[in-house]
């Protein structure tokens, strides 16, 4: 039995620079890794998925897990420890089928696409910036950064937040900023508004991650603490300091027995 790290992905900004004709987006965003994410328990001699954290998420083929070990033609058992919030922007599915691609000794960005657009870049982790529909991964510098995550129980749908997106455009709006996808997303969950500005109001200068719920903050906003719950408007925020991490892992440790 392994242990196989799954970093989160922070977006810490995105542009949408285009729609290509078969009505997918092209983006020009940069890509952190955080020391925050999920843990997958590797078994090589057994065959079974098992989610722990997520009673919503299916443990079937449909799971991005079991999808990245159909794509190698690998079979194992897995058990996956969720940290991640799904809904979030965080790329929670997407980092756990990175690292068992990264186990299996990894595939081209193609492959790699199959899977998600957000895989291409956890698959190589660390920080970079991602163009096309997340296909194109140029590595930057490491840069050491201190990060505090806003983290809610709202769960959104990035199909709809980029339908939302070209409503906005067809009417108009073209919308610029940090985060392009930041008003459409609070178009489709009103919540997310409400606590975005609730959030702005407690901490100050706060983004939204990528087309998710998560909210962030480029720094540590309470140095006597690593995680704790806040109050939002609309239900408990959980608050997570964490840091920017190195390309993404290649060796493994034994897991801890249960």
């Amino acid at each position: 039995m392994i242990a196989l790290d799954a970093p989160a992905k922070l977006t810490w900004f995105l542009e949408v620079t285009g729609r290509r004709a078969d009505g997918y987006h092209e983006l020009r965003a940069e890509m952190v890794s955080l020391a925050f994410g999920d843990t997958l328990e590797v078994d090589e001699t057994a065959d079974y998925l098992v989610i722990e954290g997520a009673p919503h998420l299916a443990a079937d083929e449909t799971n991005l897990v079991s999808r990245a070990l159909a794509l190698v033609g690998r079979r194992a058992g897995v058990r996956v420890i969720k940290r991640i919030p799904t809904g979030g922007g965080l790329g929670g599915g997407s980092a756990d089928a990175a690292a068992i691609l990264r186990w299996a000794g990894g595939v081209d960005a193609a492959a790699a696409l199959s899977l998600g657009a957000d895989v291409p870049f956890c698959l190589v982790g660390g920080r970079a910036l991602v163009e096309g529909v997340g296909e194109r991964v140029t590595p930057l510098a490491f840069e050491a950064r201190r990060v505090t995550l806003l983290l809610s129980d709202i769960a959104i749908d990035t199909t709809r937040v980029f339908r939302a997106y070209d409503e906005l455009i067809a009417r108009g709006v073209r919308p610029t900023g940090r985060n392009h996808l930041e008003a459409a997303a609070t178009l489709v969950e009103p919540r997310l508004a409400r606590t975005l500005a609730w959030a702005r109001e407690r901490f100050g200068e706060v983004t939204l991650a990528g087309s998710g719920s998560t909210m962030f903050v480029d720094s540590h906003v309470d140095p006597e603490r690593a995680t704790w719950r806040e109050e939002g408007p609309v239900g408990p925020v959980r608050v997570v300091q964490t840091t920017t991490t190195p390309e993404a892992p290649t060796t493994y440790l034994p897991a801890a027995r249960r």
